[in-house]
Parts: C-alpha cells; structure tokens; sequence
C-alpha cells in the first residue's frame, strides 16, 4: 500500500524569515557600496561564510575573517570601506532579520501539521558562541522548533542549501521520499536543486501567493486572514512542576526565552486557554509560563475553602517565583486571573515588571461596603451568589461535563443561534443551566480536541476546587480593603471586550485614578473568552505592548546617570 505521507520543506531564508540578500542591500546601501558587494564575499565554497555555514568555523572566527574578505574585495573591485564599516553590524542586522519570522508562515504550518503532513525548516546557519541567547539563533531556534517537526542547520550537518545531501538527510530525518516532498525557496539555485533532486518545488516571490499555491499538492485549503494564529497542543509543549508547600504543587508550560511572562487563566480553564497566545508572546522574544491556576488541572490543593483565599494566593504565586528564581514578572490574567495579577502588583509592586488583565478590571474595595453588598448591587453577578453553598454548583457543572463546557465556551458572534447562558437571577431559577436544552451545539471557537481535553482536567477532581476561589468574598473584601487606594505605578494595560455580558467594559471606568501608567484596548466584537474567540487581535494587543513596554523599559535602565 502506498504511504500517503507528505511533507513540506521550508527555506529558512527568504521564507520563514526575510531574504539574507535583502539584508545584504540594504548594508550596501547604507554604505554607498555596489549593489551584490556582499553577495560575491559571501557565495564562494570556500568563503568564510560558506565555511561558516557548513560548521568548519564559528561566529567569532567568522566575523574577522568575513572582514578580510571585504577589504580584498574592495580592493579589487578598487572600491573605498567606509571608516565604520563592520561586519560585527552586519552580522546583528542578520540577526535581527532571522527574528522577523512570517506569521502566515506559522499559520500555514500549523494548519499542515493539524492535518497531518510534515513540516521542515532547512536553514542555512552559523554556531553562534557569541552568548546571545535572548534575541538570537537560540531564541529563534525554540520557537521554530515548537512549531516544525524538523529544524535542520546547515551547520549541524556539514551541508547547506541548496547541496542535494542537505535535502536527502531532510528527507531521511522526516521518513519521506522525494516525491513525497514540496520545497519552498526564494532563490530559483534552490528550487532547481530541489527538482534535481526529485523534489517538486515553489519559487516564492511573494510568501502569501506561495502559501496559497500549496493546496494542489497537500489537499489542504489555503490559510485565510481569518484563519487562527498557531496554537499549542498539551503533548507538544515543555511541562514543569513545582512544589509550593506540601500538598499544593503548581503546574505550568514553558516556551520561548526571553524576559518572563507569566499568564493566568480564569473560571473553568486551564493554562491551554492560552494555546494561541503562548507561541506569539514566545515568538516575540518572551519566556512564557502559563500556569495551571491553584487547584486547576494538574495543580493541586486541599480543598479547604480558605486555601483559595485571594491573600493565600498572591502568596502561593510569590512562592512559585521565588522557586522559579524570577526576581520580577510581566503577569497577564484573563478572568479571576485578571482579578489576581491585579492584587500581586498592588501587593508586591517590587516583583511585578509590568501587568496586563483581559476583561477583568480593578475592582476597588470600599472599606465601608461589604462584598456581600458588591455582588448585590451588580445583578449579572448572581451567579456568584449560587456559587457559594459547596456542593450545589458542583453538583449542576459535574453531571455532564460535555454539555457544561459546550455552554460555557461560545463565541459572541454565536448568539443568535444558541441559548443565552444567563448570569443573572440563578439563585432565582434554581441552578445556572435552569431552562437550557439538553443539547448543545459546540462553538466554532472550540474543536472536539479541544473539548476532550477541558473535560479530561476535570474528570478526576472536579471543580471543588476552582468553585473555592468564588467562597471567599468577605475575607477577600477586608484583605483588599486594607490597600485599597494603593497605587499601582508600573506599566498596565487594561483590554476590554464590547460584547462581554459579565464583565462590562464600563466596569473599568476610573481604572486611570489608581494606575497612572495604564494603557487601555478594546476588540468591541469579542465577548468573554477573549483569548479563544479574538486570538489574532488579542496576541497583536499582547505583543505590542510587552515590546514597546520591555523596549522603554531597557532603554530607560540602559540610560547613563548624571
């Protein structure tokens, strides 16, 4: 029976990343010298960067010996180096070029990879020894690697692209033969090695065309605009462990490197509601933890109600930095997450570089009030109310987990077409799911996996557990009343959602009184499972502003005293 196996193979330069030519032209001329001056140092077998390329010298015996070459070929070609010519900055633009990684290059593969072909980056490379791990070839090398099946490096191999034994080890590493295999190149050398070897191939003179024209050979449909960024899946990620005290243990996902981001979930998730933004925030230069929250999935707890205390809480995730060994953090929440990073940076303003809330605003406490008063004055908080007896809520959530998540998660644009989860008037009718229909469709934001896997973290120990976070609003209330005017100084950033029913946008107002640093965003299109439903727009908020903030934050550490 023939192996109905398929693989598509990307050309790292020009491709996945920009073209190193372009990088090259641009050097040229910055520095008046003729155009293709670096392309003819650069192409010779036996030229420092081939050599380099193929492993036989390193970034640090390349750059002097890359710089003799110039000189000769200015020399040659009678042409005058300017007096600040160096290839130790040309070598950081290539760097920098290698991070600008397409992102319908990601799409694409991760929509190949969910329909089961294979995926390869060839990629024409250096060792570097020069110890730049956060912005370069390490950094790139991770991310890339969490999204292909294949990473191969020219200078792991001893070949480079386009020599024919760089793909027949591709082909051998992925199991495929050559008619089994596309190529993708910007370079019509490549392409025509590619069909030496027996390899179809694409010459990509715009990486969206191209992307588009890979449906006759794989079978799947284009990647569209609307198409969902790249996301994780549970068995592909790196998972860790950490013991906060006996009997409470935090479970987390790592990827990327990078200043750390640390992302909290809310009510009934998981640290895979992050699916789509842990790739982007790690692709833009970011290690991102994004935890099991206390007494969710595969982090555990007693289940004594005060354990979940919003005190116990900030305190356990103090703890998890401290173990981490991560001085300070950029925190992002969504939900009771937001409602938590919002209280570790009030309460540990030391440890907390910047932080960041999907829907959930800073709710002040007023030392007159009471929580119980708070909860009545906003009636689509009831739900709250019937959340508070252990053992009722419980019972309506756990009786068909299938169905409670199939009414929980849906896209505000499904409205129209199913029933309304109603928050309001729950003690009222008796239960949340009162007057719902047996069945339920399942929203377009969640695929069968992905709702397999919900239901999987809740099978054992049901939502005891995560319930608990909702039973203690008075001691929350006097605990936050005690700093309730304490300002919040470092940066912040607020994004609501216009179609959220609980979560009111106008619940936010006057957020600027406490935290004069606060950055605000809107999706108004988007309802309350932002990170699901608006995954594009969300991580485009997310990385702007970790880059512009990280970026204005170094600039201002990195400025001399006077």
């Amino acid at each position: 029976m023939e192996d109905k196996k398929k693989a598509v193979l990307f050309n790292f330069w020009g491709v996945v990343v920009p073209r190193r030519q372009d990088v090259f032209h641009q050097f040229e001329e910055l520095h008046h010298l003729p155009s293709g001056f670096l392309s003819s140092v650069t192409s010779p077998e036996d030229s420092a960067m081939s050599r380099a390329e193929r492993g036989e010298v390193t970034l640090s015996q390349l750059i002097p010996a890359f710089q003799e070459e110039c000189v000769k070929e200015a020399q040659l070609r009678a042409v005058m180096l300017p007096s600040d010519w160096s290839v130790t900055i040309l070598m950081d633009e290539l760097r920098e070029a290698m991070m600008n990684v397409h992102p319908g290059v990601l799409k694409t593969v991760n929509v190949l990879r969910h329909n089961g072909l294979l995926t390869t980056v060839l990629a024409n490379r250096w060792i570097d020894d020069s110890g730049r791990g956060q912005r370069g070839p390490a950094h790139i090398l991770s991310v890339l690697g969490n999204q292909f099946d294949l990473v191969l490096q020219s200078c792991s191999s001893g070949h480079k692209v386009p020599e024919s034994s760089l793909f027949s080890s591709a082909l051998k590493h992925l199991g495929v033969t050559s008619k089994q295999a596309l190529w993708l190149d910007a370079d019509e050398e490549g392409v025509k090695a590619a069909e030496g070897a027996g390899i179809k191939a694409i010459l990509v003179k715009d990486v969206g065309g191209a992307l588009s024209r890979l449906s006759s050979f794989t079978g799947v449909q284009a990647v569209g605009p609307d198409s969902p960024p790249p996301s994780c899946s549970p068995d592909k990620v790196s998972h860790g462990y950490v013991s906060i005290r006996p009997g409470v243990r935090t479970h987390y996902v790592d990827m990327g490197s990078g200043p750390p981001v640390l992302l909290c979930h809310g009510f009934p998730e998981s640290w895979f509601s992050w699916r789509y933004q842990i790739p982007a925030l790690a692709a833009a230069g970011f290690r991102v933890l994004a935890l099991d929250m206390k007494g969710y999935g595969e982090s555990t707890a007693p289940p004594d109600i005060e354990e979940y205390s919003a005190e116990q809480l900030c305190k356990d995730l103090i703890i998890f930095m401290d173990k981490m060994m991560i001085p300070r953090v950029t925190l992002v929440g969504h939900d009771w997450g937001g409602f938590l990073v919002w209280n570790v940076a009030q309460v540990y303003p030391e440890r907390v570089r910047a932080v960041a809330s999907l829907n959930t605003p800073l709710f002040r406490a007023d030392p007159a009030g009471s929580a119980a008063q708070a909860l009545r004055s906003i009636p689509v908080f009831d739900y709250q109310n019937y959340f508070q007896k252990p053992g009722v809520a419980e019972a309506e959530l756990q009786k068909d987990l299938d169905r409670t998540f199939k009414i929980f998660f849906y896209s505000s644009a499904e409205e129209g077409t199913r029933p309304p989860l109603k928050t309001a008037g729950v003690c009222a009718r008796g239960g949340l799911f009162v007057d719902l229909p047996e069945e339920i469709p399942r929203s377009s934001i969640l695929t069968e996996a992905d709702l397999r896997y919900y239901v999987s973290r809740y099978q054992e120990q049901g939502f005891r557990r995560p319930l608990n976070w909702y039973r203690n609003g008075e001691p929350n209330f006097r605990w936050r009343s005690s700093f309730h005017s304490r300002k919040l100084l470092m940066p912040a950033l607020m994004v609501t959602a216009g179609r959220d029913p609980v979560l009111l946008p106008a619940f936010s107002k006057g957020m600027e009184d406490l935290i004069p640093n606060l950055s605000r965003r809107h999706i108004e299109d988007c309802g309350h499972w932002t990170q699901m439903e608006r995954p594009t727009e969300t991580n485009n908020i997310l990385v702007a502003w970790l880059q512009e903030t990280h970026r204005r934050q170094d600039h201002t550490a990195e400025a001399p005293r006077l």
